[in-house]
């Protein structure tokens, strides 16, 4: 759990970093940093579900 917390914070300051250096608003920067995890996040259980359906046969083996 401890990992998982501070992969969480640096890629919250990193999404922060960027957008803050980008436009110059701290508003944005956090804005930013608390939308993109949560859209990857969707993202990802997205691909996740494609991937299964639509995926190679290798993976699915794999899995088992």
């Amino acid at each position: 759990m401890l990992k998982t917390t501070t992969f969480a914070l640096m890629h919250f300051s990193i999404a922060f970093s960027l957008a803050y250096l980008i436009t110059g608003s701290l508003v944005i920067g956090g804005l930013l940093a608390l939308i993109e995890p949560m859209v990857n996040t969707l993202g990802y259980v997205l691909h996740e579900r494609l991937w299964a359906r639509f995926g190679h046969e290798d993976s699915a083996m794999a899995q088992r």
